[in-house]
């Protein structure tokens, strides 16, 4: 394994990249985190205004077929406000809804009714998983390569979400439905540069909503819809309940708090297995808790959910396995492929999922390539006690999963195969148990994926992935190993992407500090650490530290891997750029100088780092004044981006917005220089 290379370190466009120009050929959009500008080409720009959706356009999960009782009203005030008296699309921020309620209430069903029964009133309805930023930005990815593949099966995972908000800015008339939210500040963005169509969410959180969107309470069902719901899921809608069976009904959905996840389960096994209620009654014993807090959704799933599995497992032993895996994922869209390692036989995966669909443990997608588990029944699944090989039930069988299903951590030839990986790895890595064995396949499955991000320009989504790595390889390897260093540096290059100087510099710190006893002062790794923390202090405006340490790598790298070696160069580079920040160009432009004319002789004119260095040196030239010899080599770097790189490279666009800084500026000193002084008559 080797470090990834931070813009400090072999990333000379980090100090020439300049202001980027912005016109009518070229689109900016922000992906999620409020910080992140991205630049894309006119052609995709020109696709986002005139791609339209198919009629009918979503990816909802699952229909709308199912049993759905007792909630007419709360939908009929959903509509009421979503609809702003009576229009089909809202441009104002009342358009925004949000649903609250403990797990289990039914949130998401409701949203999911809702987004069925009106769905040909939208132009597109796109359902996205919103636990945080990360996917979120995943899911509007999908929908640019939904309506845009010829262009997004290339595009990395920022711009196809940055196309997307593009085509939701051009195309009114749309639902976005941010299921699960976990911070409402997650959305801030979104509902704010997205004003014309309507966002519904849904969260187990209450608070934090007041400036975000305004929201309706969910409450647990009324008596007697709980009973309708119950009787229908056992006897069918068209069934004339005797006194006695409505009574048995009556009493079980009380003992289970008319909390709707419990009734569907409880409902299903009566269903499967032909039992009484008042025979589930006693089975399930006292479940109803009376404390003031009302039920315990987790411990009345608890109780459900054992009987359940009892009879799952009678059923279809392998059906049990898929479901304790699939606790440990993201909870949507797991992909039957990424299950069939654990059954391959696809008929015998088929009807393993069938059981556990029969029993209301897992929900299909539109298309049964992919299944969902509510996440209440995973919280429950993942608390049960450990095994003897140390694992919970199922725990071991999903890092082999991911582990299987990980694609090499060097190649991005198959994007739509990591986005739909991405959730579950993240998810496993989120999940991992305190104190469970550690294994460094798992922990390299983590690094893969964290890698991907940071490939795709989202470095700073990767810190959870890169610490639950980091974790697995000191306890497996030891805090000194290579990997467990390599992985640190990993780790402290995600938080300084993020933008948490904080928490960079003592990791990186740490890395230097550990490399030098371990690999000695002037390894590779050790010299990458201390350029490292030498860019990561000049973020910080620390050039007094930054400045030294420069020095030193240029000297120690020009010492052990010569003068004209790439990574000497990147050095040569960032100590001139340093030196240009501290405002000391007598030494800032002959570095550049002898860099750019190392890199013509060794990379060739128009490799990407010797166009790099030449827009560098022509940026130091402006600074100092010099704008005769800067002008000629801004105007060649253009021509060699237009040529090697395109005309709507971003690079290209930095080098046309230079050029066309420095000539504007040119132009003012002219006037200056020439304007007549005006005579003075007073005299």
């Amino acid at each position: 394994m080797t470090d990834s290379i931070l813009p400090g370190d072999g990333g000379p466009q980090a100090t020439g990249a300049r202001s980027m120009a912005v016109d009518g050929d070229v689109g900016v959009a922000i992906t999620g985190d409020g910080a992140q500008v991205v630049m894309l080409p006119a052609g995709a720009v020109r696709w986002a205004r005139d791609v339209e959706a198919p009629p009918g356009a979503g990816n909802l999960p699952g229909s709308a077929s199912g049993v759905f009782v007792g909630r007419d009203k709360e939908l009929a005030e959903l509509r009421r406000l979503l609809a702003a008296e009576g229009e089909a699309a809202v441009t104002q921020m009342s358009g925004v809804r949000a649903v609250h309620g403990l797990g289990g209430i039914g949130k998401s069903t409701l949203a999911l009714h809702y987004a069925h029964t009106y769905r040909r009133t939208y132009t597109l309805v796109w359902w996205i998983n919103a636990v945080s930023t990360e996917p979120i930005v995943t899911g509007l990815a999908s929908l640019a390569t939904r309506l845009c593949p010829q262009w997004a099966s290339s595009a990395g995972g920022r711009e196809r979400a940055a196309w997307a908000l593009l085509w939701l800015q051009w195309h009114p008339g749309w639902l976005l439905v941010f299921d699960n939210v976990e911070d409402p500040a997650d959305l801030r963005h979104y509902l704010g540069t997205l004003p014309d169509g309507h966002h519904l969410a849904t969260s187990c959180t209450a608070t934090g909503w007041h400036a975000i969107a305004p929201t309706m309470a969910l409450g647990l069902l009324d008596p007697d819809a709980a009973v309708d719901l119950l009787c229908t899921l056992v006897f069918g809608p068209e069934h004339t309940l005797t006194p006695e069976q409505r009574q048995d009904a009556a009493a079980l959905a009380a003992d289970l708090g008319h909390l709707p996840l419990a009734l569907e389960q409880a409902g299903a096994y009566l269903f499967e297995t032909g039992t009484s209620s008042a025979d589930y009654r006693q089975m399930l014993g006292q479940v109803m808790d009376a404390a003031a807090g009302g039920i315990n959704p987790e411990r009345t799933i608890a109780r459900i959910w054992h009987h359940t599995l009892t009879a799952v497992e009678r059923r279809n032993p392998q059906a049990v396995t898929l479901l304790n895996a699939m606790a440990w994922m993201a909870p949507d869209n797991i992909p039957r492929a990424l299950l069939a390692p654990l059954c391959p036989d696809p008929l015998a995966l088929g009807e393993a999922l069938g059981a556990l669909y029969a029993y209301n443990m897992i929900a299909y997608s539109a298309d049964r390539q992919s299944v969902s588990i509510h996440r209440l029944v995973q919280t429950v699944l993942r608390h049960r006690p450990t095994g003897s090989d140390g694992y919970p039930p199922g725990r071991q069988d999903a890092e082999h999963l991911i582990q299987h299903a990980t694609p090499d951590e060097n190649t991005d030839t198959n994007i739509p195969q990591w986005e739909q990986l991405l959730p579950h790895v993240i998810a496993v890595a989120d999940s991992a148990p305190p104190r469970s064995p550690a294994s460094t396949d798992t922990a390299y499955a983590y690094h893969a994926a964290a890698q991907y991000l940071y490939r795709q320009g989202r470095d700073a989504h990767s810190i959870p992935l890169r610490t639950a790595a980091l974790a697995q390889y000191e306890q497996v390897l030891g805090h000194t190993h290579p990997e467990a260093l390599a992985s640190r540096n990993d780790l402290a290059g995600a938080y300084e992407s993020a933008g948490d100087l904080r928490r960079a510099i003592p990791l990186y710190e740490t890395t230097l500090a550990q490399r030098e006893r371990v690999l000695g002062d002037t390894h590779p790794d050790t010299l990458a650490s201390r350029n490292n923390l030498a860019y990561t202090y000049q973020v910080a405006g620390d050039l007094e530290r930054a400045i030294p340490l420069f020095e030193t790598v240029l000297a120690q790298r020009e010492r052990v891997l010569g003068n004209a070696h790439s990574y000497t160069l990147a050095s040569r580079n960032n100590l001139a750029a340093v030196y240009e920040v501290a405002g000391d160009l007598e030494r800032a432009i002959p570095l550049f100088e002898t860099t750019l004319a190392q890199r013509e002789r060794v990379l060739g004119d128009t490799h990407p780092q010797t166009l790099a260095s030449r827009n560098n040196l022509a940026a130091a030239y402006e600074a100092a004044g010099n704008l005769e010899r800067a002008i000629p080599l801004f105007e060649t770097t253009l021509a060699q981006r237009e040529r090697v790189l395109g005309d709507t490279h971003p690079h290209t666009l930095t080098s046309r917005n230079n050029l066309t800084r420095v000539r504007r500026a040119a132009q003012v000193v002219q006037q200056r220089s020439t304007a007549t002084p005006a005579t003075d008559h007073s005299q």
